[in-house]
């Protein structure tokens, strides 16, 4: 799909702020609400365009510990692979996950309650988890960028 400076100013307004309306985002790209609505519903069915979602601030849900677990399985067979990426969907703790390439094969984005239940999902489901061989963690200390995932400048 080709986009146009128009499509690419829709898109770095809309990643900035996803509850903006129509006409607000018409008015800030410089066309009129009926074709930018158009266009955003192009952009949507094309894919590029692949969902909204609020961001939540889990701290204040109680949520204290933010952390990453770099994954080593045993097999890297597709099967094993798929098998692994699966696992992932169904740990809530695990709030994105990566498929690498080098040493790491997984890496695993977890927020948690406390330490506690970080560690007793990394010691009780992550490491014993079919397939896996090595399990590192990394705590985050703070959080120090946090920018849309596509740099549209």
């Amino acid at each position: 799909m080709e986009l146009d400076s128009i499509d690419m100013a829709i898109l770095r307004e809309l990643q900035d702020d996803g509850r903006i309306t129509n006409v607000e985002l018409a008015s800030r790209v410089g066309i009129s609400a009926p074709p930018c609505l158009r266009r955003v519903r192009r952009l949507e069915e094309a894919g590029i365009i692949s969902g909204y979602r609020a961001m939540l601030d889990a701290t204040k849900l109680g949520q204290e510990i933010e952390a990453f677990c770099l994954v080593g399985l045993m097999h890297q067979s597709d099967a094993g692979i798929k098998a692994f990426a699966a696992m992932t969907r169904d740990w809530p703790m695990v709030r994105a996950a990566w498929m690498m390439s080098g040493e790491t094969d997984f890496i695993l984005h977890c927020v948690a309650p406390d330490f506690s239940s970080f560690q007793q999902f990394v010691l009780e489901e992550l490491t014993t988890a079919e397939n896996v061989d090595t399990v590192r963690s990394a705590l985050t200390i703070g959080k120090v960028k946090d920018e849309g995932l596509v740099d549209l400048s």
